[in-house]
């Protein structure tokens, strides 16, 4: 049992890349945490798909003993953090469960969007923030350079900097005792009544719901009967104990103490992040504060190639959501695709992660639409509702004001990109909130901008055009009243629902074009006439067309009278006209792949 003045809750941000699980790693191994046998790169990353993409996706939690240079053993838990800007909420409920924070640089590239944004909300925990530069084995880096970033961006003393390689393990010891030296032990009375944050949960097979959890007051132990403060949910503790890489049991969870606890709890929709559990017989008087509801932004329709495959698909979208309260879903049904699942995702890379688990871990075939946003629709009878898919937008005679979700988004880029950054976010419809020049090399730009605008090929234009130099981050600010139209796809003059889709009255006709070409690309031709239209209401705004296929009935005529040829071919094009009417097109798969791919791509 550890003293609370010899236990050090703490947590690493970074931005995306700068090396916060070769860190980890080093951390654990230095300290005896995992052996040979045990050892590999990214201990704390469970999902392949982070180890590939080199992000966190889901935080991870490790408890490491280390005898620091004045002879005693300190208790050090590790609370990682997710670093994208679509789990921000929860990098926001891991810091709220520690006292200090490493805050990562690299030292090739500075100080980047999401560092600031990691770093403004460790602020406002009053957390106490160790600097530390990696990469520093690296040649041609400019230490000084960032060491006055440091100072000069974050207001850090540059004596308090530490320099680091986390891929050869130079410096770890020295960061080790920064963390004993600089990070406050936690505070907390263990007898007054419980209350105990949750900052984040996973599913186990055989146990149920594991929750993650920090004890600012009192203690928990096995038996006690704990009730949840947003659901009022009560359940009896069968387990608690700490993570040293595994689960290890214990006795009871002091004030202080990180670690977690089964109550055999059935559904992680049961369970929220950022609750507040407390004792059922001995009550805290209030909850913990900084709870907000984790609310989807981005979604997509996701239908099953093979139709025989939708009940894979379900239970697939079930399985996920078991160890992803985020994920949502719900039934649709499209004319052209068949039975598949709305689903609600936290950003665009949440959307992106969930759709290759599927392709991966489930082995489905699918197609997956275009991603949209939630627009508020207050119709002409004053009724609110909210819309996230074009099938359950109304028609234009009856909205009296549609209303879309802005977002704040800081870039970082080079001056020497200014211009283009600033282009791209006017023609995103963006509106400039402020401008600051951070040093003679680097700006930093705020703009209002439609997270519509975001979602689709705003990270890609933004690279491409600073050559990977900028870098941005954003956060929901508001809904603002918009000019939102469905346009809708007929193929044959007949209505297509899954091609429809929801945009800006300023993008309508250039989407609309778009989708039309790449269908006239990828159907093939009938032995009658196509028309393809994109339409807002009863107005056509883009039309392409598929001539039908060519038969020479007039080759079985050898010279004689003209009128002969003619009659054969007015009754080929009444045939032709009749098979325009009955006829029925073939959409093959691929169109549908297509054109929602470049839809991404190219808008």
């Amino acid at each position: 049992m550890f003293a609370q003045e010899r236990i050090r809750n703490f947590s690493i941000i970074a931005h995306i890349d700068h090396g916060k699980s070769t860190l980890a790693d080093r951390l654990l191994e230095i300290t005896g945490a995992v052996d040979d046998r045990t050892k590999k790169d990214q201990i704390l990353d469970s999902m392949d798909i982070e180890k590939e993409r080199g992000i966190t996706i889901k935080a991870q939690t490790a408890r490491i003993n280390f005898k620091a240079s004045d002879g005693k053993v300190y208790n050090l838990n590790l609370i990682d953090t997710p670093g994208h800007v679509d789990f921000s909420y929860e990098v926001s409920r891991s810091l709220m469960a520690c006292e200090g924070v490493i805050l990562l640089v690299d030292a090739s590239q500075g100080i980047e969007a999401q560092t600031l944004a990691h770093f403004y909300t460790a602020m406002e925990h009053n957390l106490e923030i160790i600097p530390v530069i990696n990469k520093i084995d690296l040649p041609s880096i400019d230490l000084e350079d960032v060491i006055h970033q440091i100072e000069h961006d974050l207001a850090l003393e540059a004596e308090k900097v530490i320099k680091i390689s986390a891929k050869k393990a130079l410096g770890i010891t020295e960061l080790l005792e920064a963390i004993v030296r600089q990070c406050p032990p936690p505070k907390g009375d263990i007898n007054k009544p419980l209350k105990a944050l949750i900052y984040d949960a996973y599913y186990d097979d055989y146990r149920g719901v594991v929750c993650l959890i920090r004890v600012f007051e009192g203690q928990i132990k096995k038996g006690d009967r704990i009730c949840f403060f947003q659901t009022e949910d009560r359940y009896e503790v069968e387990e608690v104990g700490f993570f040293k890489i595994t689960r290890n049991p214990k006795d009871a969870l002091l004030a202080g103490e990180v670690g977690y606890v089964i109550a055999n709890i059935k559904s992680l929709e049961n369970v929220k992040s950022g609750d507040t559990i407390t004792l059922v017989d001995n009550p805290t008087s209030e909850a913990l504060p900084g709870f907000k509801e984790v609310k989807s932004f981005v979604f997509a329709s996701i239908y099953p190639i093979d139709s025989g495959d939708y009940q894979k698909l379900k239970e697939s979208l079930q399985k996920l959501k078991l160890n992803d309260a985020s994920l949502s879903f719900e039934p649709e049904n499209s004319q052209a695709l068949g039975a598949g699942y709305r689903c609600g995702f936290l950003g665009l890379l949440h959307f992106e992660i969930i759709q290759e688990r599927l392709r991966r871990e489930f082995a489905l075939d699918i197609i997956v639409s275009t991603p949209s946003v939630r627009y508020n629709v207050l119709t002409t009878s004053q009724e609110e509702f909210t819309v996230d898919s074009p099938m359950k937008f109304p028609e234009p005679t009856k909205i009296e004001k549609v209303f879309e979700p802005f977002v704040r988004v800081d870039i970082y880029t080079p001056k020497d990109y200014l211009g283009n950054v600033l282009s791209l976010c006017q023609e995103k419809r963006g509106i400039q909130t402020s401008m600051n020049y951070i040093d003679e090399k680097r700006v930093e730009v705020v703009y209002s901008l439609p997270l519509a605008e975001i979602i689709f090929d705003f990270h890609d234009k933004i690279k491409s055009l600073t050559k990977g130099y900028a870098t941005f981050d954003y956060e929901f600010e508001d809904y603002r009243e918009a000019e939102i139209e469905k346009v809708d796809v007929y193929i044959n003059k007949k209505k297509v629902d899954a091609f429809s889709f929801l945009t800006h009255k300023d993008n309508a006709v250039f989407r609309g074009r778009f989708v039309v070409s790449k269908l006239k690309e990828v159907i093939h031709k009938h032995l009658f006439q196509i028309p393809l239209q994109a339409a807002i209401g009863h107005n056509v705004i883009a039309r392409e067309t598929i001539s039908a296929m060519r038969k020479d009935v007039t080759s079985k005529c050898y010279g004689g009278d003209i009128s002969r040829k003619k009659k054969l071919l007015d009754k080929q094009k009444q045939g032709k006209k009749k098979m325009q009417m009955v006829g029925n097109v073939e959409i093959p798969q691929e169109a549908f792949v297509n054109v929602f791919k470049g839809d991404m791509e190219e808008k």
